[in-house]
């Protein structure tokens, strides 16, 4: 047979390599490709089979082009209905491109022929020669489907050269291992390489058999999808196939970059063998997954660093985003400094206390801002299942993980900054108690081995700053109140309120409601009056609300056509109505009989008024509004104190003629509690002496049936709010006078206090009654006859 000379068509193969002496049945689709089969024609049918070393990628150039092929010759060419051809080519030398060039628009190339350079004896050949029959023969008989004729085929077949090259075109291998056996010129290497080749792949079709054969017995779209799944898995890891990335891979790269400690990282090992075994239509398969998606998400190893913040640039931004406040920003600076200066980098854990409305939560975010960290708030209130902290179990249909854990998955942060956000307002229930499941998380020695119940592996909290915030101690267990340090922030007096709005509200709303200055302003009589006469509270939400309310007002009066608008106190019953609250109390205690007292309430500061009123009776003691046992024993001890002084304060009135009724306003409101032990006692000193009680004299203290007046709770709080409402004098307990050392001074300056140890200085100061030299000498004279000493108790 005569070989071409001169330049030949060159026919790139995009997914397969032609060997000398195998035919092969092409389909021809791209332009350069049909051009070079025709013009083979010229060249009697001969034309160069070269793979292309990109299967996926279009040939851009020569370079794209291996440099070795095949001399082919075109055996028949049919022409197909969308124009493509197929085409019939044989195979006939190993051959080298000399050089590619583009003509007649198709590669051409020069070629330079190779033959085997074979260096093995006759014996050799061979004995390689049975082996790769064997070899075949083995294989064809673990192969589906019929297989007789090749089996004669390669009976038949008694050239060395041409088995191996029947073996390598009809085995499944990646294009580049085809061309690595076709640039193969000897004939012992090549065949050594076919022979652990078919080795390789037997080994796969056992392994698949043994699949096939276990799972035969199962019928179903599932099971035929798990087996083809299998046998995909089987050829990957067989054939070492490192350019397919299946989920397990992902998951595996997410494991390993998520430096899991080794509890957590055989855990995950452990879902992701599960994960691989189980069916895509499993009911289990997504639960795995989710579990999965969880454990790579937390940041195991993820923080923000080791920022070296500053005290005043903290401070700063405190200041800029708070006003007033000034005790609490200095623990809160400490507590940074504390931060600062400690090695072991563990969390904190604090308890901010006060009413609705005086920056906690705020507090909470500039401290994130100070530190440099991220900032999640978990609303607590009303939670009342244990599983919102700890998570459910898995084995539950829905189950999720806890808010902690949720929290983490989306900070991506191990040394966040957590708000939890009303924690006296858990509730308890049947699925359990929430506080008691928030013990682990707050406390230090428990918290770096927290435990959530998805999970179900433990997370490192520790690291992590914690603040609670809370309006009341009431509603916390002791248990996790003692794992907190406790911050108290009180109500802001009426000038931090003034104050805070023009720095912090009235900007803000300008913002909101998009308004230039020019275009509204608010004069400080105004705002001053919104303070004192529209709002009470120890916050200043309500304030915001009336801020607000201006604006809307204001931006109906720009809409309108007024170029600006101007709001003075004359224009504030116009936006607002009449005035809600006075700052005078003289005319709610103008009569004998009643008295203002001082209550503190979880959202602050209040005054209450004490009522009584004489009625014909027998000497018994009426209570109305609401009152608790332990105000009605304070109303019994100081009717019998009174009693005791009538020869003083009503010589010629006869107590067992009359009952005493005493009731508390606002009835609807549960009011209990010994504070206003003092404030009942005056009333009723106050009503049989048929002396008045000054209008602005307010008071709070526990009694005894000795007399002596006890110390109380919650003085800041009171002492605000009755400055608040106009109380100008306050009578205390002796021992509360160190209590006024959190009270702002311009309070303490408006305010004039009486401290006092016993009730007889209560109602000299009251009722202008010198009571100085009286004794209770029946008291000590019966006690003194029992023999016995009296030991006070206090609630």
């Amino acid at each position: 047979m005569s070989y071409p000379v001169g330049l030949l068509p060159v026919l790139p193969l995009k997914n397969t390599v032609i060997y000398p002496g195998i035919t092969q049945t092409l389909r021809v689709g791209r332009d350069k490709s049909k051009k070079a089969v025709d013009l083979s024609s010229a060249q009697d049918g001969w034309i160069f089979a070269v793979a292309q070393k990109d299967a996926e990628a279009n040939i851009e150039s020569e370079v794209d082009l291996n440099s070795f092929g095949t001399l082919c010759k075109v055996e028949s060419i049919k022409i197909t209905p969308d124009s493509s051809y197929f085409v019939v080519v044989r195979g006939y030398h190993r051959a080298h491109a000399v050089s590619y060039a583009t003509v007649d628009g198709c590669y051409q190339t020069n070629l330079e022929r190779h033959d085997d350079v074979i260096d093995i004896d006759k014996a050799t050949e061979g004995a390689f020669l049975s082996s790769l029959k064997a070899m075949g023969l083995e294989i064809l008989k673990v192969l589906p489907g019929n297989t007789e004729s090749m089996v004669e085929l390669v009976k038949g077949v008694d050239d060395l050269a041409l088995l191996g090259h029947l073996a390598a075109a009809n085995i499944d291998l990646p294009l580049a291992e085809k061309q690595k056996i076709l640039e193969d010129f000897n004939l012992r290497t090549r065949t050594l390489t076919l022979l652990n080749i078919l080795q390789e792949f037997k080994q796969t079709l056992i392994v698949q058999n043994d699949i096939r054969n276990k799972l035969s017995s199962k019928l179903g779209q599932t099971q035929r999808e798990h087996i083809l799944r299998e046998q995909l898995k089987t050829i990957k890891e067989e054939l070492g196939d490192e350019d397919t990335v299946d989920i397990d891979d992902e998951y595996q790269k997410k494991i390993d970059e998520a430096k899991m400690p080794e509890e957590a990282h055989k855990l995950a090992m452990q879902q992701l063998r599960k994960l691989s075994n189980s069916s895509t239509q499993s009911p289990e398969y997504q639960m795995i997954r989710t579990h999965l998606d969880l454990m790579v998400s937390l940041p195991w190893s993820q923080s923000a660093g080791e920022k070296d913040f500053n005290l005043d640039d903290a401070e700063a931004i405190l200041n800029a985003d708070h006003y007033g406040l000034d005790k609490i920003k200095k623990r809160i600076l400490q507590h940074l400094a504390v931060i600062k200066r400690r090695k072991n980098k563990k969390g904190s854990i604090l308890l901010f206390i006060g009413p609705p409305g005086v920056g906690k939560t705020s507090l909470g975010q500039s401290i994130a801002r100070a530190l440099g960290k991220k900032y999640h708030r978990l609303s607590l209130g009303g939670v009342r299942d244990e599983s919102e902290i700890r998570g459910h179990r898995r084995t539950y249909i829905g189950a999720l993980p806890g808010k902690i854990i949720s929290a983490l998955s989306k900070v991506k942060q191990n040394d966040a900054l957590f708000l939890l956000d009303e924690v006296d307002k858990l509730s308890r229930s049947y699925g359990g108690d929430p506080a008691a499941a928030l013990l682990e998380v707050l406390d230090p020695e428990q918290n770096s081995a927290f435990a959530d119940h998805y999970l179900d592996t433990s997370f490192d909290l520790s690291k992590i700053f914690f603040i609670a915030t809370a309006n009341s101690l009431e509603g916390i267990p002791a248990p996790l109140l003692d794992r907190m340090e406790i911050i108290d922030l009180t109500g802001y007096t009426s000038a931090e309120k003034f104050n805070i709005a023009k720095s912090h509200i009235i900007p803000k709303q300008m913002d909101e409601y998009s308004f230039q200055n020019e275009e509204i302003q608010i004069s400080d009589e105004a705002l001053l009056k919104i303070v004192t006469h529209y709002t009470r509270e120890s916050g200043v939400r309500d304030l915001q609300r009336k801020v607000s309310e201006i604006f809307r007002y204001a931006s109906e009066k720009l809409q309108r056509g007024q170029a600006r608008v101007t709001v003075g106190i004359e224009n504030l019953e116009d936006i607002f109505g009449p005035e809600r609250f006075t700052s005078e109390v003289a005319e709610f205690t103008s009569t004998p009989g009643v008295v203002t007292g001082l209550a503190w309430t979880p959202v602050g500061g209040d005054i209450l008024f004490i009522e009584t009123a004489l009625v014909p009776g027998k000497g018994d003691l009426i209570i109305t509004g609401q009152l608790g046992e332990v105000m009605r024993e304070s109303a019994q001890i100081a009717k019998s104190l009174v009693r005791s002084r009538l020869s003083i304060l009503a010589p010629h009135l006869d107590l067992n003629k009359f009952d005493i009724h005493l009731h508390v306003p606002s009835g609807g409101i549960p009011k209990d509690g010994p504070s206003a032990g003092i404030t009942i006692l005056t009333s009723i000193a106050s009503l049989v002496s048929r002396v008045p009680v000054e209008p602005k004299l307010a008071m709070t203290g526990e009694i005894s049936l000795r007399g002596k007046v006890l110390p109380v709770g919650g003085i800041k709080e009171k002492v605000i709010a009755a400055h608040r409402a106009g109380v100008r004098q306050i009578i205390l307990c002796e021992q509360n006078k160190k209590d006024l050392r959190e009270i702002p001074e311009d309070i303490k300056t408006d305010i004039q206090f009486h401290f006092v140890n016993h009730i007889n200085e209560v109602l000299s100061v009251a009722l202008k009654i010198d009571l100085k030299d009286w004794t209770d000498d029946l008291f000590f004279t019966v006690t003194s006859g029992i023999g016995s000493s009296t030991q006070e108790v206090r609630s």
